[in-house]
């Protein structure tokens, strides 16, 4: 039993506990709270929210535009999306609430190792990869973070014998007061500047992971990346990175002929994992995970071959240097679905990658102005093919492909102009391929 865990639950009772947002990670959450009996008082923006399942708990909503009119509470939760710096939350903490997060709470009452993942690019990849080389050593261990499965309801069922893989955000990260014992950075480039204030506080939030290490703790960094390498830990520092590849041999344990995913992005994020669990699980632990591990759904995910052509699902593709890298992994001529909603990151290095990796750029979405522009500044841009819809772009690559070649949707870009989130647009595109491989 998590005491820790217990004593929390029991000081709820009778708390004033206020959420922000409804969605699907903080439902756990929101019924977790009120069988503490606590009172409960729930905000969103949708005006619609489903009622009858809070309004049998007792739960107080507060919903529509003025959802965050005085905010206030004992507690309050604030949403990952919901930057801390908000008025809202400057003025309940005013008042004298609490503000706080549902991974602060976690780090705060869980009573196992935790190794925590961020970075601009390969964090699901990693953390992953790390859950499974954990299980595959023997140990209980509970996934979750940024990967979508909410950890805090949990902590009561864990033990100090399990372990957690987490995957954190910037956005979870910016007001974090603790960091895991095992802190990986995969690497950082410039992304989510539409909702960051500049590089500098982006990057500030990734460093975050490190700050409140102890001389017991153990950062895992990439060494090839100008970013994560000037950094170190506040105990022990590992770098991973080509450094430790001899005779294509990564650490001298895993030829990289073993592993299953394409590009050398994922060499990097099998590296990470490889140097933040050796140590804690035995070397073949770590073979049997890579030499079975075939990738996370909507990242560069083969989907199907129509015709001799291979489609792949990259999805969650949602910044140049994520589609940049994708690109790198893909021998031959590609037809790249990009386009959505741009980040404020500018699209040039992706252009500059055009005329020697892809055949043809089918666009998409809010920001195809913008990345049209800079695809035609680059001399020899392939062909451009604006399109309304993603099933339309789907449709001109299908007819434009040749036996050899790679349809590959990469967007560069959100998907909130179209969908709710990047799954919705992958599930979307293998919905789409796979009516054209059924009337092939």
């Amino acid at each position: 039993m998590n005491f820790a865990f217990e004593t929390y639950i029991q000081s709820l009772a009778g708390q004033d506990v206020t959420i922000i947002g409804a969605g699907v990670s903080n439902s756990p959450l929101i019924r977790m709270l009120c069988s503490a009996r606590a009172r409960v008082t729930v905000r969103d923006r949708n005006p619609a929210l489903p009622r009858e399942e809070w309004d049998n708990l007792g739960v107080r909503l507060q919903l529509g535009e003025n959802y965050l009119d005085r905010v206030e509470g004992d507690v309050v939760f604030r949403t990952p999306g919901m930057r801390p710096d908000h008025p809202a939350l400057d003025s309940a903490r005013a008042g004298g609430s609490r503000v706080t997060s549902e991974m602060e709470e976690f780090f705060a009452l869980c009573p196992c190792p935790i190794f925590g993942v961020t970075g601009s690019d390969g964090k699901t990849t990693t953390t992953s990869l790390i859950a499974d080389m954990l299980a595959d050593g023997g140990r209980t261990v509970h996934l979750g973070g940024n990967i979508g499965t909410p950890l805090l309801t949990r902590a009561g069922e864990m033990t100090p014998l399990d372990a957690c893989a987490v995957e954190l955000s910037s956005f979870q990260l910016m007001d974090m007061t603790r960091s895991p014992h095992v802190a990986v950075i995969t690497n950082l480039s410039p992304n989510h500047l539409d909702w960051h204030r500049g590089m500098d506080e982006y990057s500030a939030a990734k460093r975050r992971l490190l700050d409140f290490q102890s001389a017991d703790d153990f950062a895992v960094l990439n060494g090839d990346n100008p970013a994560t390498a000037a950094l170190r830990g506040r105990g022990k520092t590992m770098y991973f990175g080509g450094h430790t590849v001899r005779d294509g041999v990564i650490d001298g344990l895993l030829p990289i002929s073993d592993i299953r995913l394409p590009g050398w992005y994922n060499v990097e994020n099998v590296m990470a994992a490889m140097t933040a669990v050796r140590g804690t699980v035995s070397d073949e632990a770590i073979l049997e995970t890579v030499r079975n591990f075939v990738g996370v759904e909507h990242r560069n995910q083969w989907v199907a071959t129509v015709g001799g052509v291979q489609y792949y699902n990259n999805s969650i593709g949602s910044s140049p240097a994520r589609t940049v890298a994708t690109l790198h992994a893909h021998v031959g001529r590609v037809l790249l679905i990009a386009g959505g909603r741009d980040k404020k990151v500018p699209f040039d290095e992706m252009a500059r990658m055009l005329p020697d990796h892809v055949k043809v750029l089918l666009l998409i979405g809010e920001a195809t102005g913008q990345i049209e522009a800079a695809a035609r500044s680059v001399p020899s841009c392939p062909p451009i093919v604006r399109c309304e819809s993603l099933a339309e772009a789907v449709a001109q690559a299908h007819k434009l492909a040749e036996p050899g070649d790679t349809v590959l949707l990469s967007p560069a870009c959100t998907a909130f102009d179209q969908y709710r989130n990047f799954e919705e647009r992958g599930h979307h595109f293998v919905e789409l391929v796979g009516a054209l491989h059924r009337t092939d």
